[in-house]
């Protein structure tokens, strides 16, 4: 574990918990390639915020990194539909790229 990392993980034992910090630790564990731990930071930060379009992205490339490509694809259909809402227009064309890059994937 990174010094980041590290001091995310303190922040939430003294009970700082909030969407953006739980985004942050899954974001983190998901490029550290650590799936496992990514899924449930990123599953709380959506049952603090579930419109935290940002968060769909990231539970989408850390399910994709499980293999669950079914549920990637649901997760950023579900930021696209978050991110719309909120007016978040660069956010929905990130995800249409992940989903045409998933199509592509599933065609191979």
């Amino acid at each position: 574990m990174d010094d980041f990392v590290t001091r995310l993980e303190a922040m939430l034992a003294k009970g700082q918990d909030n969407a953006l910090l739980r985004l942050s630790l899954g974001k983190a564990y998901t490029e550290q390639e650590q799936f496992d731990v990514a899924v449930p930071h990123l599953r709380h930060a959506l049952e603090l915020d579930p419109q935290y379009s940002v968060v769909w992205k990231w539970l989408g490339k850390a399910l994709q990194g499980q293999g669950d490509l079914t549920g990637a694809r649901q997760a950023w259909q579900n930021g696209i539909d978050a991110a719309e809402k909120r007016g978040d227009k660069q956010i929905v064309k990130e995800l249409q790229v992940f989903l045409k890059r998933l199509d592509r994937l599933s065609q191979t």
